[in-house]
């Protein structure tokens, strides 16, 4: 399917609904503005923000592209105004705002990296929404240590399994949850210390067992509210909570009593919503001390399969459905 001159495709949500709602689209091309590339999108790779943008409750900050898609991977098209120290053909991987689902989209030039070494460009999709999550919230926010116990929800999320191999490259002992006993086992392969099926048992009385009582210092949490008060419980002294998402609710009670006595902090955070300059830094913050580790083979995306972009629906019901582990692909035409 080719797209007439100065138009692309991408996938659309005429209205907001089930997977059905997403529609390969001929829209008008992307053009790069000042401070931009234009990527030829290879591939991109989806996060639940995507969803709830899909569901109509989670709408793309202010002059954002209207496509859903937080992460890409391709090669850079044309470099826009203002912009030095990349070039026509780079294979690149990006964060961004929205527009990854799509043949090709803008790019502040701040929010992109390399295709690390040894890394396939459509693989590399997998990388920036995830590596960009969990370095600026478990290291530049809850500044995890080494020695320290990190708890990790959702331990075989795209989130989780780059969690699990960030904190273990940096010396930390790892505990996740998992529902399912092959959920664990893959995190056990990616370096999972203490694994808790969250079906059949309590994280707070496992992470307290494991850590002779103390619990976690670090925890990255999906859940939310569902999830608020035995976080609490299962923090360390001085323990630190990065809440980002709400996959259990937005509204829960806090002991604040339980919290003064830890001494612990709590933090939340997204991404999708911060100013260029932000991303720009967390980007470069990750260049510096992530992607060392991704060019030497320490650390690599964990893909779960790759559909189509055009059949975003059903990549859209594979990650509803909760039986993948890692990320799911959208690769380009």
């Amino acid at each position: 399917m080719r797209s007439s001159v100065g138009r692309m495709y991408a996938i659309t949500i005429p209205e907001p609904g089930g997977p059905e709602a997403l529609v390969w689209s001929e829209v008008p091309d992307a053009v790069a503005g000042e401070g931009e590339v234009l990527v030829e999108v290879v591939a991109s790779a989806v996060n639940r923000a995507d969803i709830l943008q899909r569901q109509g409750f989670y709408n793309p900050p202010p002059g954002a592209s209207p496509y859903p898609g937080l992460e890409c991977s391709g090669r850079i098209a044309e470099i826009g105004p203002g912009v030095s120290g990349w070039a026509v053909g780079d294979e690149v991987c990006a964060l961004l705002a929205g527009g990854g689902y799509a043949e090709k989209v803008a790019v502040p030039a701040g929010q992109l990296l390399p295709v690390p070494k040894g890394l396939d460009v459509r693989r590399a999709a997998a990388l920036p929404e995830v590596v960009c999550t969990v370095w600026s919230n478990v290291f530049m926010i809850a500044h995890l240590r080494p020695g320290e116990t990190l708890l990790v929800h959702g331990g075989s999320s795209g989130i989780g399994t780059m969690a699990i191999q960030l904190a273990k490259a940096v010396g930390a002992k790892v505990a996740v949850t998992a529902g399912t006993p092959e959920k664990l086992d893959r995190c056990a392969e990616l370096g999972a210390d203490i694994l808790i099926n969250y079906r059949e048992q309590d994280f707070v009385e496992e992470v307290r067992k494991a850590t002779d009582g103390a619990g976690a210092d670090v925890i990255l949490d999906n859940m939310g509210a569902k999830y608020l008060d035995r976080n609490i419980q299962a923090l360390a002294v001085n323990g630190r909570l990065a809440i980002i998402g709400m996959q259990g609710g937005v509204k829960g009670e806090l002991n604040i009593a339980t919290l003064l006595n830890k001494r612990a902090a709590i933090s939340a955070t997204s991404l999708r919503a911060r100013p260029v300059g932000e991303k720009t830094a967390i980007v470069a913050a990750v260049r510096e001390h992530v992607w060392p580790l991704v060019d030497a083979g320490h650390i690599r995306p964990v893909v779960d399969r790759e559909l189509p972009m055009s059949d975003a629906a059903a990549a859209h019901r594979i990650v509803e459905e909760s039986g993948h582990i890692g990320k799911v692909l959208l690769v380009g035409q």
